[in-house]
């Protein structure tokens, strides 16, 4: 069986081969750097099935040209399936299954490096040293100790920040809509307007719909308190980028850190670094001194990478085998 893998880089073609190997049957897989789009879709051609990442665009137009070509399934290498038209599949009759779980520990460790950098400006105080400045002026944090952390979406990842924060000694807040047993033992549950108000800090765990796009708009910035810290390590689109720009100009907003970005598929996973980037939405977030970005790599250790490829084969010989995939994504 053919499978074209988009979005590949060589880390992508590291563990897929690794977990390759071990297979009785072997894939051929087909390695493509380019996205998937209405442009690079016949790049799929001769393909049984192709495996996709969070950026590629997998919409209705998409589908139908898959489907003309004989693809019948759509492997996703992450969670989160936004980027599917999953209407449109099952019309189709594609498979498309996901990996709905992987380290979720190392989603939740990297949201708590972009806490404690930014509370402690350890990447500001990198660079001072590094050039002879040892002031410790506007390098000023707060003892997370006792302050109050509110998860936005108390699943896996969340519930694993929840504990990490819990062992700081920060008190513990949750908002979802269907609220996690084990998260009640650490924190309380309240409504997202009474997280926003008593929170130091707001950090977001939860997939992206259509319903909870921009969650985090102009109102509901100003319900937070003055000068708390806002992370996001979910999907970009959960915040609106210019509202929280304005937030942070009137310092209403103390800190962002985030590692998604709403329109992160033309820069995250590339090296821009001698190009102009034209996205002035983003270049103003880059002027804020208390702003911190890292590139979509919350994922990006050795666990989580295995155990992506790992589930994807495992989804793969659903298809292969004609079984039903525990991992398939349902319409909503």
């Amino acid at each position: 069986m053919k499978i074209a893998v988009f979005s590949a880089h060589t880390y992508d073609k590291d563990f897929l081969d690794e977990a390759n190997r071990r297979e009785p049957a072997p894939f051929d897989l087909i390695y493509q750097e380019a996205s998937l789009s209405l442009q690079t879709v016949a790049f799929a051609q001769g393909c049984d099935a192709i495996c996709v990442f969070v950026n590629d665009v997998v919409n209705a137009p998409v589908l139908e040209a898959l489907y003309r070509l004989g693809v019948k399934g759509v492997f996703l290498r992450c969670a989160g399936f936004n980027n599917v038209d999953i209407a449109a599949a099952q019309k189709l009759g594609l498979l498309v299954a996901r990996v709905p779980a992987y380290a979720p520990e190392a989603v939740a460790e990297h949201t708590v490096a972009l806490i404690m950098t930014l509370n402690r400006h350890t990447h500001r105080a990198y660079n001072r040293v590094r050039e002879g400045n040892f002031m410790l002026n506007g390098l000023l944090g707060m003892t997370l100790h006792g302050k109050t952390v509110g998860i936005i979406g108390t699943g896996k990842i969340g519930l694993a920040v929840a504990k990490i924060m819990n062992g700081f000694g920060c008190r513990i807040l949750g908002f979802d809509p269907t609220p996690s047993p084990e998260f009640t033992a650490i924190g309380e549950m309240v409504n997202l307007d009474s997280l926003l108000a008593r929170s130091d800090i707001v950090t977001l765990h939860c997939p992206l719909f259509e319903h909870n796009r921009h969650m985090i708009n102009r109102e509901k910035l100003g319900l937070m308190k003055p000068g708390a810290m806002l992370i996001n390590t979910s999907r970009g689109a959960l915040i609106d980028t210019r509202a929280v720009i304005l937030a942070l100009k009137s310092r209403r907003l103390g800190a962002l850190g985030i590692d998604v970005y709403e329109e992160e598929s033309t820069l995250f996973f590339h090296d821009r670094s001698s190009d102009i980037i034209d996205d002035d939405v983003f270049q103003r977030l880059m002027t804020f001194p208390n702003v911190l970005v890292t590139g979509h790599q919350g994922f990006f250790t050795t666990e989580a990478l295995r155990e992506i490829a790992d589930v994807t084969f495992q989804n793969l010989n659903c298809l292969v085998n004609g079984t039903s995939c525990p991992n398939a994504v349902l319409k909503a």
